[in-house]
This record gives C-alpha cells, sequence and structure tokens, in this order.
C-alpha cells in the first residue's frame, strides 16, 4: 500500500481522493525515515481547556460592551451622560446610581459564574498524566500534553485528550470505556487497539513504534472519525484504517482495564468534548417579549411627554410677562442661543425629568425572580425519584413561566412514555412461537436447523459485554460454573433483553475473548465462533450484521434489524408466517426485531473482505462508502424468525396525558417505532381511546391513492367536526408521508398547499402520532407547527440523543433522565426524573410563574405611571419650569429600595390558587393560556388605574394644600413637602395595593411589606432629620418631621390613599360576589344532578322488584 502526505493528493491509491482537509500526526513526535514523505511539522494547539468567557483584563470592557447591547441599559446610559452635559432639573445620581446599580449586580454575578470557570478549568488543566518519552514514563501536567504524544491511562482514569488506542492490558486488544460526562451512557463500551499494535505492553516497545496517523481535522460529532495509520516497516509501509471504534475521546473513563497506552491527536479546545460546548440558541419567552412591547409604548408616551411639555412650556413664556420668573432669569449667553437649540435642550431636560417611567430595575427583578424561583422546581420533593435517585434539574432559568403557557407537547415513546426497561416476551422461528416459562412444551420435539440457527444468531449478532463478579468468598465464576455472577451490560438495553431471552431459552453468550464468541448450548457444550466483521447498527439502515466463523469452518452472516429493514431483503423462509406474528405483537404493543442469515463460501467472504477494507480506508466519504457496501454484503437473506420484547407504560403516563389533554394542550407522539407498535401505547397511555376515529396519512394509503387525494379525503373528514359533528379524531403519519407533505413534487401544481391542509387536519385532530420519524423530522414537525398562524408556545420532552433536535427546537426543552444517557437531559431546559413529572411541572409551578411574574412586570409599570405622572401634572403649576416634585433622594430609592423587595417576594411565593386544587383540576390551566395576564386591555388597564391614583394623589394633595391654615402654627408648607405628601400617599399606596392582591400570607410578606413602610419612615426622619455634611443643600431638613406634626396632613394621608385604593376593593368585593354566585350555581346544578340520578336509581329498584315479585307469583 502507499501512504501520502495531508498535503499532497494522489489519486492512484486505495481509498485515496482530494483529501486535504486533514492532519498528520507523528507519534512519539518521530520523523518518518528519509525518502517516504516530507516531514512537515505542523502546529497544533496545546491541551489547555478553557471554558470561561473572561480574562483577568478584558472582563470589564467585554462586560460592558455585553451588559450595555441590552435597549433598557443603553437608554439609561444615554440619559445618565444627558444629564451630565446639560443643566438638567435632576441629579446625575438619580439615573447614574440605579444603572450603577444593575450594572454592578450583574457584573458581580457573571463575574462570579466566569470564576468558578476558570477554577474548573485549572484543575482540569494542572491534573497530572503519565507519557511516554524515551522508553520510560514521565509525568507532566495535562496542559502540556501535545499532539504526538503516547500516553499511559489506567483503570478509572479520565482521558486528557481525544487517543487513538495502540495497546492495552487485555490479550485482544480491547477495553472497555464509559461515556458519562459526553453523553450520559453509564453501560460499558469496547473500543479497540490497532492490530499491529496491540501487543505491545511495555515503554520500550510502545517506544519503538514507528508511526503517522493521518486523520480529519477536529469534528463536533462525537461518534464520527475517520483516518489511517502508516506503519513503517523495513520494507514497503503498510497502512491500516482507523474509525470511531478506535478513538477514546477525552472526559471518557477506561474501566474493568487494567492499562492502556495510546497517542494524543486531538487537544485542548479541538478536542470533541470541546467542541461540543458551543451554546444553544438564545429562547425567548412571551413574556419576555411582552415586557419588550411595553418597554417601547412607554418610551413612546416619554417622548409624547416631554414634547408636550416643551411646547407648553414655550405657549407660556410666549407672553413677555411669564417669560421667566426673577428668581431664575436665564442668563445672556442662554438668551442669545438659537431657539431650535433651546427647544432641544429643554426636551432632553423634560426627557430627564420623566426617564424614571421606565423601570430599569425591573429587569434585575425580573432576573431574580427566575432565578431564585427556579429553586422552587428543584426542590420539590413531589418530582424525586426514589428508584433513580434524581431531582429535577433546571439548565436555564429564563423560560420558567413559559411552564405556564404550553399548547403542544411533543414527546418521544421509548423511555419517555415507557420505561425503556425491555422485557423478553417471546420469539418466533419459522412460525413456532417460543416463550421461556413454557420452554418445556417447546423442546420436547427433536429441535430443527432454522431453530438453532435462530438461537446461536441472537447469541451473536449484538454489542454485549459480559461483566463478571467475585462475590462468593472472594472467588471469580464465570457465567457457566453453576450459579451465574455475571450480567450483561450494554449501550441498548433491547440486545440485552435478547441475549437473556436466549439464556432462559437454554442458549447462554459467555464471553468474546480472542476474537471469539463463546456460547453455552442446551447440552452445557461450549461453542466457540470467530467473530470476523461487525457490521455496526445506525439508525438510517435500522439493523446490524455480524460474519463469523463456526468451529467447523462454515461462515455465516447473521442479520437483525427492524422489519422493514429486513423483509425486503429476504429471498426465502416462511415469510407470511412471521410478518402476521409481527403484526400481531405490534398491535400489542411490543417491540419486535427480525432475524435472518446468509450462509457464505470462502470466496464471497473474500469479495465481502475486499468491499469492506476498501470503504475502510477511504478517508473522505468513508460512512457513505460503508453503507453502501453494508448495503451490497446484507442481502439475498434467509428469514428465521423474530423476537418480541417488552416496554412497559410507564408509571402514571395515562394520567399525566389526560390531565394535559384536560388542560388544553395538544399531545403529540413523535417515535421512531412502527405504527402499530405506537398506536398500541398510544391506546395505553389514553392518548387515543376506543371512541378516538383514527386517520392514517401513511405510506401504505399513499400507495393506493395520491397524496392530493388522501390530504383532500382527511380535511373534508375533519371539516363535518366544525360543521357539528362531536367525533373525536386521531391522526397517524409516518416519516415517509411526512416528508412528501414537506417536501411536495414540484410538478404537482396543486401541491403548493399541502403543508396548510396538513395543519388544519392536525388543529381538528385531539392528538396525533408521528410514527417511523428520524430525529431531524421531530425536529421539522416542531419547527412546521411553531411557524404556523397561532404562533402555538411548544414543549418537547425525550430521553435520547435522538430527541435532542427537537429538544433544542421547541420553545421550552425537557429532558428525561433515562436509560438512553443524558444527552437530552444536558441539552435541555429542564430536566425531570420521570414523565409523570410533567403535570406537576407544568400545571403547578407553571401556572404559579406566569401568575407571578404576569403580575411582577404589571405592577412595575403600573408603580412607575403612578410616581411620574404627578411630575408630569406639577409641570402645569410651575411654569414647566422642570422642577421635580420629589426630592432626589426619593427618585433614586423608590425602586431600588422602597417598594422593590415586596412585589419580589410576591412574585416568588404568591399562591392565588392552592397547589392541590391545580392538580386536581387541570382545565384552571387554560385561564392563563396564550399568555392572557399580559394582553393589551390588561396591560391599559393597569396603567390607567396608575393614571387613576396619580391623578387622586396629586389633585387631593393640591387641594387640601390650599388651606392656609394646614399646621397648628399657621406657618405654610413649601413646596417640598407637597412633593415629599405625595410620594409618601404614593408608596403607601401601591404596597397597600399589592398587600390586597396578596392571596397566600405568611410571616415573610408580612415582614417585607410592613418592614418596607417601616424602612421608608424611619430613612425620611433620618433623611430630614440630619444636617448632611456632604450634601450641598438642606432642602429636605425638617420636612418630613414637620408634615407629620401636623394634624390634617395625617389626615390627607389616609383619605387620600383609600381614595386611591377604591378601585380595588370595589374590583375585590365584585368579583369575590361572582365567584360565590358561581359557587352557589355549580353547587345548585349539581344537586339537581344527584336529585335526579337518586330519582332514577329509586325508580330502577321498584322496576327490579316489581319484576322480581311477579316471578314468584307466577311460581
Amino acid at each position: 500500500m502507499c501512504v501520502y502526505s495531508a498535503f499532497q493528493s494522489k489519486s492512484h491509491c486505495v481509498g485515496e481522493e482530494n483529501w486535504v482537509d486533514s492532519r498528520t500526526v507523528y507519534i512519539g513526535q518521530k520523523e518518518p525515515p528519509p525518502g517516504t514523505e516530507a516531514f512537515i511539522q505542523q502546529r497544533f494547539p496545546d491541551n489547555r481547556i478553557t471554558s470561561s468567557k473572561y480574562t483577568f483584563w478584558n472582563f470589564i470592557p467585554k462586560n460592558m460592551f455585553e451588559q450595555f447591547r441590552r435597549v433598557a441599559n443603553f437608554y439609561f446610559l444615554i440619559i445618565f451622560l444627558v444629564q451630565l452635559i446639560i443643566d438638567t432639573p435632576t441629579s446625575p445620581i438619580t439615573s447614574g446610581l440605579p444603572l450603577f446599580f444593575v450594572i454592578t449586580v450583574t457584573a458581580i454575578k457573571q463575574g462570579y459564574e466566569d470564576w468558578l470557570r476558570h477554577k474548573a478549568d485549572n484543575s482540569v488543566n494542572q491534573c497530572p498524566v503519565h507519557v511516554v518519552q524515551h522508553g520510560k514514563v514521565v509525568r507532566k501536567q495535562s496542559r502540556k500534553l501535545r499532539v504526538g504524544d503516547v500516553v499511559l491511562v489506567k483503570e478509572d482514569e479520565s482521558f486528557p485528550c481525544d487517543l487513538i488506542l495502540l495497546s492495552s492490558s487485555r490479550d485482544d486488544g480491547t477495553c472497555f470505556v464509559t461515556t458519562a460526562s459526553l453523553d450520559g451512557e453509564s453501560s460499558h463500551k469496547t473500543y479497540y487497539a490497532v492490530q499491529d499494535t496491540k501487543a505491545y505492553n511495555t515503554e520500550q516497545e510502545i517506544d519503538s513504534i514507528h508511526a503517522t496517523i493521518e486523520c480529519e481535522q477536529p469534528q463536533p460529532d462525537l461518534y464520527k472519525f475517520v483516518g489511517r495509520i502508516n506503519f513503517y516497516m523495513d520494507s514497503e509501509p503498510v497502512a491500516r484504517p482507523l474509525g470511531s471504534e478506535n478513538l477514546l475521546l477525552r472526559g471518557a473513563t477506561l474501566k474493568n482495564t487494567e492499562f492502556i497506552y495510546a497517542v494524543a491527536i486531538y487537544t485542548g479546545m479541538e478536542t470533541k468534548m470541546a467542541l461540543n460546548y458551543q451554546s444553544k440558541s438564545q429562547k425567548r419567552s412571551a413574556v419576555e417579549k411582552s415586557m419588550n412591547a411595553y418597554l417601547v409604548v412607554y418610551l413612546c408616551i416619554l417622548i409624547s411627554k416631554a414634547i408636550v411639555n416643551t411646547v407648553m412650556k414655550y405657549v407660556w413664556q410666549a407672553d413677555p410677562n411669564r417669560d421667566e420668573p426673577w428668581y431664575n432669569e436665564r442668563t445672556e449667553t442662554e438668551r442669545q442661543r438659537h431657539i431650535v437649540i433651546r427647544a432641544f435642550t429643554d426636551f432632553l431636560a423634560f426627557m430627564v425629568l420623566f426617564n424614571y417611567i421606565i423601570p430599569v430595575s425591573m429587569y434585575v427583578t425580573v432576573e431574580m425572580q427566575k432565578f431564585l424561583g427556579s429553586y422552587f422546581i428543584m426542590w420539590d420533593d413531589e418530582m424525586f425519584d426514589e428508584e433513580l435517585g434524581e431531582r429535577a434539574m433546571v439548565n436555564t432559568s429564563d423560560l420558567n413561566e413559559e411552564l405556564g403557557q404550553v399548547e403542544y407537547v411533543f414527546t418521544d415513546k421509548t423511555g419517555t412514555l415507557t420505561e425503556n426497561n425491555m422485557e423478553f416476551i417471546e420469539c418466533c422461528v419459522d412460525g413456532h412461537v417460543y416463550v421461556p416459562h413454557v420452554i418445556l412444551t417447546v423442546f420436547c420435539r427433536p429441535p430443527q436447523e432454522h431453530e438453532e440457527l435462530f438461537f446461536r444468531a441472537l447469541c451473536l449478532c449484538h454489542t454485549v459485554q459480559v461483566k463478571e463478579e467475585e462475590t462468593v468468598d472472594g472467588i471469580k465464576h464465570g457465567i457457566h460454573q453453576g450459579k451465574s455472577t455475571s450480567f450483561y451490560i450494554s449501550s441498548s438495553p433491547d440486545e440485552v433483553a435478547l441475549v437473556e431471552g436466549m439464556k432462559r431459552l437454554g442458549f447462554t453468550y459467555l464471553r468474546l475473548k480472542d476474537s471469539h464468541m463463546e456460547i453455552l448450548n442446551r447440552e452445557d457444550e461450549i461453542e466457540r465462533f470467530e467473530l470476523l466483521e461487525v457490521l455496526t447498527f445506525d439508525s438510517v439502515r435500522r439493523r446490524m450484521s455480524v460474519i463469523v466463523r463456526s468451529s467447523s469452518g462454515r461462515l455465516y452472516l447473521f442479520c437483525k434489524g427492524a422489519d422493514s429493514a429486513i423483509f425486503p431483503r429476504v429471498i426465502s423462509g416462511k415469510v407470511d408466517q412471521i410478518k402476521a406474528r409481527v403484526e400481531h405483537n405490534a398491535v400489542e404493543g411490543l417491540r419486535t426485531l427480525c432475524v435472518a442469515y446468509r450462509p457464505l463460501s470462502q470466496e464471497q467472504y473474500q469479495e465481502v473482505c475486499q468491499l469492506l477494507n476498501g470503504a475502510k480506508l477511504a478517508l473522505q466519504d468513508r460512512d457513505k462508502r460503508l453503507a453502501e457496501a453494508y448495503d451490497l454484503i446484507e442481502k439475498d437473506l434467509i428469514l428465521l424468525g423474530a423476537t418480541a420484547v417488552e416496554d412497559r407504560l410507564q408509571e402514571k403516563a395515562a394520567d399525566t396525558i389526560e390531565s394535559l389533554h384536560k388542560a388544553g394542550m395538544k399531545v403529540w407522539v413523535l417515535t421512531g417505532d412502527k405504527m402499530e407498535t405506537a398506536a398500541a401505547t398510544c391506546y395505553a397511555s389514553k392518548l387515543f381511546h376506543r371512541n378516538t376515529q383514527i386517520l392514517e396519512l401513511t405510506t401504505k394509503r399513499t400507495e393506493e391513492q395520491s397524496l392530493h387525494d388522501v390530504l383532500f379525503d382527511l380535511s373534508r373528514t375533519v371539516l363535518r367536526h366544525l360543521s357539528g359533528d362531536c367525533t373525536d379524531y386521531g391522526l397517524i403519519i409516518d416519516g415517509a408521508t411526512l416528508s412528501a407533505v414537506l417536501r411536495p413534487s414540484h410538478e404537482d401544481s396543486n401541491s403548493g398547499n399541502y403543508k396548510e391542509i396538513f395543519l388544519e387536519i392536525c388543529r381538528n385532530c385531539s392528538a396525533v402520532l408521528c410514527c417511523r420519524m428520524a430525529p431531524l423530522q421531530k425536529a421539522q414537525i416542531v419547527k412546521l407547527i411553531k411557524a404556523s398562524k397561532e404562533h402555538p408556545i411548544t414543549l418537547a420532552i425525550g430521553d435520547g440523543a435522538n430527541d435532542v433536535s427537537m429538544i433544542l427546537e421547541a420553545h421550552v426543552g425537557i429532558g428525561i433522565m433515562g436509560k438512553e444517557g443524558r444527552q437530552a437531559a444536558r441539552n435541555s431546559d429542564y430536566a425531570i426524573p420521570k414523565f409523570k413529572h410533567l403535570k406537576k411541572m407544568l400545571l403547578v409551578h407553571g401556572h404559579y410563574y406566569y401568575i407571578r411574574i404576569s403580575e411582577l412586570v404589571q405592577y412595575f409599570f403600573y408603580k412607575n405611571v403612578c410616581f411620574i405622572f404627578p411630575q408630569f401634572l406639577y409641570q402645569f403649576f410651575c411654569g414647566f419650569s422642570q422642577q421635580p416634585l420629589y426630592d432626589t433622594a426619593y427618585l433614586t430609592l423608590y425602586n431600588i429600595s422602597f417598594t422593590s423587595l415586596p412585589i419580589l417576594l410576591y412574585s416568588l411565593i404568591e399562591q392565588h390558587i392552592n397547589m392541590d386544587i391545580l392538580k386536581k383540576d387541570p382545565s384552571l390551566y387554560r385561564d392563563i393560556a396564550k399568555n392572557s395576564l399580559l394582553r393589551w386591555p390588561i396591560f391599559i388597564y393597569w396603567t390607567l388605574l396608575g393614571v387613576y391614583d396619580a391623578i387622586v394623589m396629586f389633585f387631593g394633595a393640591y387641594f387640601l394644600f390650599d388651606n392656609t391654615t394646614f399646621t397648628s402654627n399657621g406657618q405654610m408648607f413649601g413646596n417640598w413637602t407637597f412633593g415629599t405628601l405625595v410620594f409618601t400617599v404614593l408608596v403607601f399606596t401601591v404596597t397597600f395595593k399589592l398587600a390586597l392582591d396578596t392571596h397566600y400570607w405568611t410571616w415573610i410578606n408580612h415582614f417585607v411589606i410592613w418592614g418596607s413602610l417601616i424602612f421608608f419612615v424611619v430613612f425620611s426622619l433620618l433623611w430630614g432629620g440630619i444636617i448632611w455634611p456632604f450634601l450641598n443643600y438642606q432642602r429636605m431638613y425638617y420636612v418630613f418631621m414637620q408634615m407629620l406634626s401636623s394634624g390634617p396632613a395625617w389626615l390627607s394621608i389616609i383619605l387620600l390613599i383609600a381614595a386611591s385604593l377604591l378601585p380595588d376593593v370595589v374590583k375585590k368585593v365584585i368579583w369575590r360576589a361572582l365567584v360565590l354566585c358561581r359557587i352557589f350555581f355549580t353547587n345548585t346544578t349539581i344537586s339537581i344532578s344527584i336529585s335526579i340520578s337518586i330519582q332514577k336509581y329509586l325508580i330502577m329498584l321498584y322496576i327490579r322488584h316489581s319484576h322480581l315479585e311477579s316471578k314468584i307469583s307466577g311460581r
């Protein structure tokens, strides 16, 4: 064979293409022999991992840039700069301090999180690793590892980078690895050493290797790797293929293997694990979108106020007598300015004066509410699973309220609705059914050739590993020595169930040793089969095969897979009987697999080897070539039989789906299983009911009719539902038909609206089952519903890696901590132990989150309208002079201190309805659907309520101030006393308003609500009771105390608070009266129904009694 440089293309060698996107790794940093190829030392990164976002030097500028990209922060920065540049009525501190507080809190939070990442990075980068250099093992830090270094890894150690396995302590050159930190799969996976080096077990032997590795550049795909290793022997160089079975990934752990030697090929941030650190796309909740829309409205209101006041100021000053008061005359320089410049400056000054209508602190409060509120999910004991020992996890708190808005739920079947705990039920061989617990009746007749082959096929065609335990007196017992102390492990629960089923039927798989698979047959004889090739399973082929040689020298290809993948490749066998049994088991909800074989001659085997080797040595499109080779090999099969495995429904899965339906959600099941199996599960889980009329949009039907006709037939059927037909419809669609719907033929002029017709059909179905779905199709379905004209909120839930695409696509993604690994849980927004926990997460936590944050957002805008509108009215009474109504301290602390804690606590612990009621009555979820509490009518109501309260506060105080004998000594109040009176009424009103809206009272509520009011009073007494040396003015000195010394002031505060809260009290009284009426009428209806039922029962008893008496009389 020939060897080529990574940078030189040759076309005459086997498997070589114009493939330049590659790297050459020199094992042990050794140069190739002279004359073989040019030695070009490439530059690779070191093994340092960097997951942190900032450094010590760039933290401040980078963090500031990111924070000021937010519109609200940038807006307040502009306002703050305007206050610094021009003469404004309020101090720059009033805008600068809240902004500084928001920016500082966020920076501290993000800085602390990044410091933790730095700390974790350093612990990883400084971890010791063992490297073979000059025939000796030396120890160095992980960050100093280089591409080409040969690493020694011992049992239970993690791999420091991506490695190619050269040799292991096991004789067959294999090692066992767990990839739990990568994809969550705790099962042991087998990896293989390069055949030419697997016998090298010492440092000196490893150091003698003279070879290079040519492989692809780093790719994020964990399960794909293409390369080859070139050995420089005494004669011509030899090339061997390298694949994913030779690649050990960083973060995986060595198990059940004493040690291995491996060479580093990808280091640092080029490892596959690091390349998978990419951030997920940012999801935004409906509440956040509403907040931004409201912010734009309030910004328009702010600009309108500033324009109105600017215009009114110049209208006011048009009269020469009102030009400027004597105590605030303009300077000569100001008079000589152009009127446009003066008007613009005044406009900016009014913008600054009214800018507090935009609640900058709302964003911080919302973030704190989401972050702290997420802990209620993690602390929920009802969402703790004792079997797994796991609690619910929150991977992002940005979508808490979205849990209360879900309209569509897309769920996987296997491992999500079902337990993914496989149990072998039966197998069918040539029409004969074998059930483990009736084995004695089955084997009373002489075994047939196909039966023997079938059992051996299932014992050989798998990737199961045998794990042995030393449990009896410290002596290691093998599986064939009396009582078994071994058990099977595999990445697929189906395979374990099948091998264990064969064990119960008399054929026991023992081990794989020295490339030989050992089986213990019914006669307790050990049979050895040489494992020649493994044609691995993939989701496209939906089958796997092995090529083995028996001890007698016969060659067999054994193949197992889905019925749709096996039946088209079968040329003989009892197909009809087996197909009938497969369909019967599928209807019963069992998972089925078909098994076939093909005897091979030596010549055929040589052709297979050439075909596979040619594909394996390809450096470009290797997967495609292997798929083509597998397709050519797995043909002309003889059908042996089929298996049936049960995957039981998860606990309370049916109850959960029924509750979701009652809550108004539509549930879709997206699965790769066959239609019959999935449909049986849907019936068992109450997704479909017995009276549900099933509509089929499947390949079988589209073969009989055109897709166009089928769609229009189904459309006419569901339209009858709209015309008064009360039939409950359920739709079943398969992957092939979905592809046709989403990508219609361009030749068909009527095909443009297929997608809309399909969506219309789905809208009128209570449940939809999508079977034979590829992972990408699951995401396409979710995207299709998301993009429909209603724009519904979607939720996707699954437990496997094949569900990640739809989890990332949906508005809310939930991962199940299942047996298919943790990849779904890691990529999700939330993770729960079992499907049943979805009920409480949505109906209780989601309901509460949405109610709380909706109140928080509306309340923030409301209290800021109450705060600023009096300032706007005040300008009409001060000649539009930009005089502030409130003191600087009040302006600064209103949103930060006086009114922030009560609403934050409310948004964390409020329960407007008892938790048990929410669980028992899922229909309450419908009341908050479609963002109902943040619609424009409710927003306008809160805004008008704020305007009303502001008018009551301002004009109430204004007319009360008209009394010149307001104080006992006849002294008149000034403008700061007037502003303080309005502000006092304001703080008490908005706090009491929140207290009126609170349904769930605890000691914490009392402490925070009344504590906030006490803090305001104490602060005002201190602020106005002391002459502060750092202030240039003392305008608030003794103002608050003087106001409180007045009886009329106390009376006016009480009256104004009562008048402001009057609409809320009236609304609450009317609401409670309506609720009581509803309860009364409901109870009356129930009483009437009970009375009617009792009457019917008594009449029935009377009829039965009369009938019995007539029978007795007849006798």
